[in-house]
Formats: C-alpha cells, sequence, structure tokens
C-alpha cells in the first residue's frame, strides 16, 4: 500500500501522518494580534528557528500574516508536488479563502486556535513562544486553555 507524500521541513515524506499546528502572531500598537495559521512543523526547532532566522522584523512578519493561513512557511513543493525553490504555501494559491485573523488580547491568540499545539508572537522587537493546550474546550467537562512558555533554539 503507497502512504500519501505529506511535508516534513518542506520536503515530502511518507513518514509523518499529521503536522504539528501552529499560530504566527503579530502584536499592533493597540496590543491586539493579528495572526495566521501554520499547518507543517510548528514546533520550536522548525517553525521556531525559521522564524528567528528569515522573519526578524515588523515588516517581514507582517508580510508573512497578510497572506493568511498556510500549509507552510519553508515548503520547496507546490499543491502539485512539484519541487519548486521555498517559498511559502499560502492556502490562496490553491484557491482558499483564509485571511489573518484578528485577537482583541494576546489571551484570545492564545485561546483562538482550538488544535493548535504552538503559538509565535512578535512583540517588542522579539519572538515568544508557547506551546499551547486548547483541545479541552470541547470536553464534556471544558478544562481551560493551558500556554506555557517554550524557549525558541537558536
Amino acid at each position: 500500500m503507497l502512504l500519501p507524500m505529506l511535508y516534513n521541513m518542506g520536503v515530502p515524506t511518507k513518514l509523518n501522518l499529521m503536522g504539528t499546528r501552529s499560530r504566527i502572531g503579530l502584536q499592533l500598537e493597540d496590543g491586539s494580534v493579528l495572526s495566521a495559521y501554520h499547518h507543517w512543523d510548528g514546533y520550536p526547532e522548525g517553525l521556531g528557528k525559521k522564524l528567528v532566522k528569515d522573519y526578524n522584523s515588523r515588516d517581514k512578519i507582517a508580510e508573512l500574516i497578510d497572506g493568511g493561513d498556510m500549509s507552510s512557511c519553508m515548503s520547496t513543493h507546490n499543491w502539485d508536488m512539484e519541487e519548486v525553490p521555498e517559498h511559502v504555501q499560502y492556502y490562496s494559491l490553491r484557491g482558499e479563502d483564509t485571511p489573518p485573523e484578528h485577537h482583541d488580547t494576546v489571551e484570545d491568540f492564545l485561546s483562538y486556535q482550538c488544535d493548535g499545539e504552538y503559538a509565535y508572537l512578535w512583540r517588542n522587537n522579539q519572538w515568544d513562544a508557547w506551546e499551547t493546550d486548547n483541545f479541552g474546550q470541547f470536553m464534556d467537562n471544558p478544562r481551560p486553555n493551558k500556554h506555557s512558555r517554550v524557549a525558541i533554539p537558536t
């Protein structure tokens, strides 16, 4: 049986069957947050390092988020699984309408994504990162969302 080709660090693989979901946010001057969903490799050693290395200014982050939700910001394949130069693979490239989300507060941003595992926020000219556990909101006896700060490796 042939397993479906999926991404791992932007490269097709038959090993991983799920992504590590995350949100990328930019804190605005009024304290609110603009964010986009990121599907693959959202852990600090993957997306976290990529954000620190390549998205290290407000303008670069605003441009990244402006494209809306994405499969990966480090993809080396297009939607037809053809190898292409590294690029941001936005869902809009396959016709989906997934604009950035606006959150009134950082807490709203951290709690927004019900199935996200990590959240990254650009504020005060640096990246902050959290491991998120928002799955509890859908339990019979809902538990509060949990957010734990994590370090991004350098």
